[in-house]
């Protein structure tokens, strides 16, 4: 049993409906917020300064810590053969 083809047609308004709607949705799609780099910056500013200089000292050995921890690594690789 062989089915046929079916055609659909549209009126142009139709058409012209379905057209400024889909043309709508990818406005919407591509319109993203921008960043704002200088507000990210100046909250993270203010963050920093809120600390006390116990925590700034703190987070400063633990930093030199691990860049002598990472400075003494040795990578050991061995063939797969």
């Amino acid at each position: 049993m062989l089915r046929h083809r079916q055609v659909l047609y549209f009126k142009p308004d139709l058409l012209n409906c379905i057209y400024q709607i889909m043309k709508k949705q990818e406005k919407h799609i591509m319109e993203e917020p921008s960043p704002d780099y200088e507000k990210a910056e100046l909250d993270l500013l203010k963050t920093a300064l809120k600390r006390s200089y116990t925590e700034r000292f703190h987070t400063m050995t633990k930093l030199m810590k691990m860049n002598i921890m990472f400075r003494q690594a040795q990578i050991k690789h061995k063939p797969s053969h």
